[in-house]
């Protein structure tokens, strides 16, 4: 296992590259279930309650919030001989895989209180990977071009991960399991690719350590942080840029079923379509951000995914090879809007770093994490609508129209309105690629000015910390 060091990194050769974002299979193979199956697993399957689950996974969501701020701040002030991010990343693999067997023991005798417990565990697991992972690639890939690259295939491979709990689910059904079964076998594969993946990481990765250039930091210079623009502008588009999907995705079966007129097999080939355009969405974007800015490759993405989304009301229902096409185009901009959003959060943590002398990588990501949960938190919230207006989640239940009707404008008004948001958030930003490589130079002197200063003997953190 090599050693964190504080050598700045090179670029990374593209089987490296793959090795570090190989984490991301079981990562986002996990998003994906939460999102789209797990809800529905509790409801339908094992038969709890749809407001029940509902409330459960919005109420741990937003608990789970100033948890991962803790974690953000724990990772950064994290000094090991092994790196700062890869003992966390180490030690939340087995806290994953145990809330994950939580889910499997679930049952319906299973109250909310238990259900929230199971999910508050598996979500602390999540989060210490995620965001260990996600901070040590901000930190991999320093420059504007290589935090592209990085995040690029970060996302890329995560696609992976949710193509791959797309397929067991249709699998199973073609070998005649239903479907409850189906998400079992999913996280059981989610279980075995954690340790795999991770393993993975840590034995090819090496760990550049960022030095901190003030010794003193209260609760004031964390407050500071909320007060920068462009972290502002970074949390709104990521909680909106979050919401569009997570919205869409939680109503997801539901609507291509009752409304679409697509049975589970059916619709899970067209989410597959979906999340497999990441493959071509993921480096798309990257490689457009390093041509026109990541901002504005965030924008496009973000127009382009929500005029996509208009066009489904209007496809005839039951007809898959109309649909396949717009959810390749509008799954490989989602994937698009994640990658820039993560390669964006590194940039501007490397300018709060100069602002303030101090690595804010993993406080930065797990902002970034928050405002995602808030917006799957807010999400989840669609189900409690539907059981108000009278929808009826249970297998074989008949619905009215009108509670069809109001499943429709759920799914689809939302998600435009949010990811539309989202790429106006980043109007009139100035963090280009040349203001960027400023930050980074100034960075790299003050970094050896600071390793000089002891043999100085006149210098202290809070000298070279930069005053705008």
């Amino acid at each position: 296992m090599t050693k964190g060091n504080s050598a700045a990194p090179g670029a990374l050769s593209m089987v490296s590259v793959l090795a570090f974002a190989s984490a991301s299979i079981p990562i986002q193979a996990l998003v994906l279930a939460i999102s789209v199956h797990l809800p529905r697993y509790f409801a339908s399957h094992i038969g709890l309650d749809l407001a029940l689950v509902g409330a459960a996974f919005a109420m741990v969501r937003l608990i789970d919030i100033p948890i991962d701020v803790f974690l953000g701040t724990a990772m950064d002030r994290t000094r090991t001989r092994f790196g700062r991010y890869r003992v966390w990343l180490a030690l939340g693999a087995p806290v994953m895989m145990a809330g994950l067997w939580g889910v499997l023991q679930a049952g319906p005798s299973t109250s909310q209180l238990g259900l929230s417990g199971i999910l508050l565990f598996l979500y602390i697991g999540y989060s210490m990977v995620y965001l260990s992972h996600l901070a040590w690639g901000g930190v991999l890939g320093p420059t504007y071009e290589q935090r592209n690259r990085i995040f690029g295939a970060v996302i890329g491979l995560g696609v992976a991960g949710a193509v791959a709990v797309l397929v067991i689910p249709v699998i199973m059904q073609q070998l005649g399991h239903s479907d409850g079964e189906g998400v079992r076998a999913m996280v059981w594969f989610i279980i075995l690719a954690i340790p795999v993946t991770v393993a993975l990481v840590l034995a090819t990765t090496r760990e550049p350590i960022t030095p901190d250039h003030k010794a003193h930091f209260g609760v004031r210079d964390y407050l500071t942080l909320l007060k920068h623009g462009n972290v502002v502008r970074l949390l709104a588009a990521d909680l909106c840029a979050t919401l569009g999907p997570g919205w869409m995705a939680t109503l997801y079966l539901f609507y291509f079923k009752d409304s679409r007129g697509f049975d589970t097999a059916s619709a899970n080939v067209l989410l597959m379509i979906y999340i497999a355009a990441g493959f071509a969405g993921a480096p798309f974007t990257a490689w457009l951000g390093n041509r026109i800015g990541k901002h504005r490759s965030l924008m496009a993405a973000t127009t382009i995914y929500s005029l996509g989304l208009m066009v489904v009301p209007f496809l005839p229902a039951g007809q898959f090879l109309l649909f396949a096409p717009g959810m390749f185009i509008v799954g490989a901009m989602a994937a698009g809007t994640t990658v820039m959003i993560r390669a964006l959060t590194g940039d501007i943590a490397d300018e709060v770093r100069l602002q303030h002398g101090r690595e804010w990588m993993g406080l930065m990501y797990a902002l970034t994490i928050g405002t995602s949960k808030i917006a799957s938190g807010l999400s989840a919230l669609t189900f409690v609508l539907l059981a108000a207006i009278g929808y009826q989640a249970r297998e074989g239940a008949t619905n009215t129209p009108e509670a069809i009707q109001a499943l429709e404008l759920a799914y689809i008004v939302g998600p435009i309105f949010f990811v539309m948001v989202a790429g106006a958030c980043f109007i009139g930003y100035r963090l280009t690629p040349e203001r960027h490589a400023q930050i980074r130079r100034e960075l790299a002197e003050r970094d050896a000015l600071y390793a000089e200063a002891p043999a100085l003997g006149s210098l202290t953190g809070d000298d070279m910390v930069v005053k705008t």
